[in-house]
């Protein structure tokens, strides 16, 4: 169990999650043992018994990038996160992964926000040469906004994203490429 966090704005009622596994087969394994279990069957049953609880599942396998911190339980208190999806422009997840480990990394520390985690995911999955998934964390909502003004006015910011655009040959991003939701912890997350 890594964290649970639900949406600020949760129309949708999402439950947003993510399990660490020494391997996809320990995966498996780990499922089906727990969809066997008859303490879960009964808890599953009782839970539903006056209709189901989820509509559908989406999931996604991740991989930690080399440049990612350690994922630890803490508990931060009231901070909220934001749960960013980049999609690239067709060759450039590894011109992105650069600039994040080389400059965005720090610059975001720079400016309060808390790196928590990123992801690539895994090879066999669609979008997976095209995607990096991350976490942040920040004090409030409010703090976060504040935190991303500073960042997107830095000199060093400006000139690491010049750099690696001329590099590329533009855009690192699609249009539209980047997705962000801000997003709470349960009160049973081991990360909070």
């Amino acid at each position: 169990n890594v964290g649970y966090w639900t949406p600020l704005d949760n129309d949708e009622n999402k439950l947003i999650y993510v399990l660490a596994y020494p391997s996809r087969e320990a995966r498996d394994k780990a499922w089906t043992a727990f969809f066997g279990d008859p303490e879960w069957q009964r808890v599953q049953r009782a839970s539903e018994a006056e209709g189901k609880l989820v509509d559908k599942v989406e999931s996604r396998f991740l991989e930690a990038t080399d440049y990612s911190p350690t994922i630890e339980p803490s508990q931060g208190g009231d901070r909220i996160f934001e749960l960013h999806t980049y999609t690239t422009t067709p060759g450039n997840l590894d011109a992105l992964n650069e600039r994040f480990r080389n400059h965005t990394m720090k610059l975001f520390k720079k400016h309060g926000m808390t790196n928590v985690a990123y992801w690539t995911l895994l090879p066999d999955q669609e979008g997976a040469d095209r995607t990096l998934v991350y976490l942040l964390a920040h004090a409030s909502k409010e703090a976060a906004e504040k935190s991303f003004a500073a960042f997107r006015d830095d000199p060093d910011w400006i000139a690491a994203r010049k750099a690696s655009e001329e590099k590329a040959g533009g855009s690192l991003t699609e249009k539209d490429g980047v997705k962000s939701v801000f997003v709470q912890a349960t009160d049973y997350s081991p990360i909070r």
